[in-house]
């Protein structure tokens, strides 16, 4: 049995029958890291050390017949921008090259306390700045389908550690579709949840208005197991709504006989390739066939969500990363004098995208641009989430492209930045509206992985994993893995 192949509840499921330990399993994935991630590049840092003693702590436990956390033994890896006790958390930044963190994130606390292992940290664009892995300090991602393209970003290193089978979940954020463009670039499913189901409490800030943790896998129940771990309340984190988590598996084999589905035209009309357009439209048709009534419909401030997004969320940034400037977080450059410090530290420590957003950010903040460009940012930004909560008076969830492309090779729009955020323009709307969504995948193109997203009301994720299971289940693809049969 190769155990680096298992699903999440596969692994689960053989742990709790004892098929192998959990240090055979972990042992497996860091053979598994070892064989591939030379090519692929998706971790920053990897604690193996730590995670084989877990393992054997876990084994030991299990032996004397103690009982044993849900995940015990269950590998996972997190984006490196969610603080990790005693673990250095980069942010893909020479900034932070050497921070670590004094406690842990609550997403991490609540993996480490249902049994999970986690075995590294995974590789972003800096400060999640990006769409192709590219923009991290370290190095550049590949995608584990074509190691001459790109895997997504920014949580191309989590996607493709779950698409090469390293680990069967991995932590991302999501702030203009940095979980859904990763997962439909290289195949794996990514879940962005509601703004406020999962906490951001110990997650690096971009634009905290916008900011999301949720999960990747390599198929739906995974993300539904996954979510009933890190969904709830949580007091840390301001922005966290006190709503009761449902068990997310439950609606996973409802169907959608009479459920009423949307397609927002203008998704099809944003520069999407046609051979993407073909693949998703296959999909939805097959989710048609099952018994949904679905319709066309249109969303006409969908155009505007782009300039909107690149107007707030540097507004954003440029504020949050203020912090990072020598005095009390990571790198120290200079101690000539307070100026000196400041210009150095944030010249030297930031790289070029980084620096662009926090001068965007702050041009939209300044006096007499202010109303001409945020605040008309804003204002858009309500259009948008007024247009969305009509539509869902009447649909139960809307389907669309996740990206416009397919994954296009390293360095082709690095030096290219306006084109490099069209990238995002089938994502931004839904973190405009803190509304969930999931990309699944629904077909390849020359090799290439396809996505289709599903969007749903704030709040209702179950349903939007509904529909994912229901196309995973007819679709049919099963969970593929990069030069495996």
């Amino acid at each position: 049995m190769k155990l680096h192949k298992l699903s999440l509840y596969e692994a689960k499921e053989g742990l709790d029958k004892k098929e192998f330990s959990a240090k055979e399993l972990v042992t497996s994935t860091f053979s598994r890291i070892n064989e591939v991630d030379e090519k692929i590049n998706a971790f920053i840092s990897v604690d193996e050390e730590t995670a084989i003693s877990k393992a054997e702590e876990i084994d030991d436990n299990r032996a004397k017949g103690e009982k044993l956390p849900p995940y015990a033994g269950v590998p996972v890896a997190i984006k490196d921008n969610m603080c990790t006790d005693g673990i250095k958390t980069t942010c893909a930044s020479k900034i932070l090259e050497n921070f670590v963190p004094p406690f842990d994130a609550t997403v991490v606390k609540m993996l480490r306390d249902t049994g999970f292992i986690m075995v590294g940290k995974t590789n972003l664009d800096e400060f999640a700045m990006g769409s192709s892995t590219e923009n991290s300090a370290f190095f550049t991602t590949k995608n584990p389908w074509d190691l001459n393209k790109v895997p997504g970003g920014s949580s191309g290193g989590s996607a493709a550690s779950v698409a090469s089978a390293e680990v069967p979940l991995a932590l991302g954020s999501d702030t203009g579709g940095s979980i859904r463009q990763p997962a439909a670039f290289c195949g794996v499913v990514g879940f962005k949840p509601t703004y406020g189901r999962v906490s951001r409490y110990g997650l690096v800030a971009f634009a905290s208005s916008f900011d999301q943790i949720g999960p990747f896998a390599r198929n739906v129940k995974d993300v539904a197991l996954s979510m009933n771990v890190i969904s709830g309340h949580d007091e840390m984190d301001s922005t966290s709504a006190d709503i009761d988590a449902p068990d997310f598996t439950k609606s996973l084999d409802k169907g959608v006989n009479g459920m009423k589905i949307g397609i927002p035209e203008e998704y099809f009309q944003l520069g999407v390739k046609s051979e993407i357009k073909n693949v998703v439209k296959n999909a939805i048709n097959t989710i048609d066939d099952q018994g949904a009534m679905v319709e066309d419909i249109s969303l006409p401030t969908t155009e505007y969500a782009l300039t909107s997004y690149y107007l707030i969320s540097p507004a954003e940034a440029s504020s949050n990363l203020a912090r990072f400037d020598g005095v009390r977080y990571g790198t120290r450059l200079s101690d000539e004098n307070l100026k000196s410090l400041y210009y150095e530290t944030r010249s030297q420590g930031f790289g070029e995208e980084v620096k662009r957003r926090i001068m965007l950010g702050n041009y939209a903040l300044s006096s007499g641009y202010y109303d001409d460009y945020y605040l008309k940012g804003l204002k858009v930004r309500t259009l948008i989430k007024r247009e969305f909560e009509d539509i869902f008076g009447k649909y139960d969830v809307l389907m669309a492209p996740t990206t416009p492309t397919l994954p296009f090779n390293i360095g082709e729009q690095i030096d290219d930045p306006a084109t490099m955020y069209l990238n995002d323009i089938c994502t931004v709307p839904v973190n405009l509206a803190g509304l969930p969504a999931i990309s699944v995948p629904c077909g390849f193109v020359e090799g290439n992985p396809v996505g289709i997203q599903i969007i749903g009301k704030p709040f209702d994720e179950a349903k939007v994993l509904q529909v994912a299971s229901e196309l995973e289940k007819t679709l049919n693809l099963g969970q593929k893995i990069p030069g495996e049969s």
